[in-house]
């Protein structure tokens, strides 16, 4: 992962924040699976799980997607998405540094907008 804002590193640590996601997660490892196989391995309800890995997903730590089985049934399978993130000090000053970066960027775009186009006089 690369430098990440203050609100992505939040939404990362709020996703990672909680004993049954990091058990998808842990599910998840030796690679993907579909929810109803995913939901009896980790002995949880679907709706519960779908919960936890849209909440997983939201963060970017997995990423779903529909397969159609041989007999035609539509199977939703979920995969973890590569990540290696350390949290020190340097990561929340780095994450607010991008904060102030995008907070400076979207003044001069809204500066810009506001002056519109240059008028020419002759």
């Amino acid at each position: 992962m690369g430098a990440l804002t203050s609100e992505e590193l939040l939404a990362f640590l709020s996703a990672v924040g909680h004993a049954q996601r990091l058990r998808a997660i842990a599910g998840l490892a030796d690679g993907r699976m579909y929810v109803s196989e995913l939901a009896r391995q980790l002995s949880m309800s679907r709706p519960l799980l779908y919960m936890h890995l849209e909440r997983l997903e939201k963060a970017g730590l997995v990423v779903g997607h529909l397969e159609l089985s041989d007999d035609g049934k539509a199977l939703k399978y979920f995969e973890l998405v590569p990540f290696d993130l350390h949290i020190n000090l340097q990561t929340i000053l780095e994450a607010l540094r991008a904060d102030e970066q995008a907070d400076e960027q979207a003044d001069e775009q809204q500066t810009r907008a506001a002056d519109g186009p240059a008028d020419e006089e002759g």
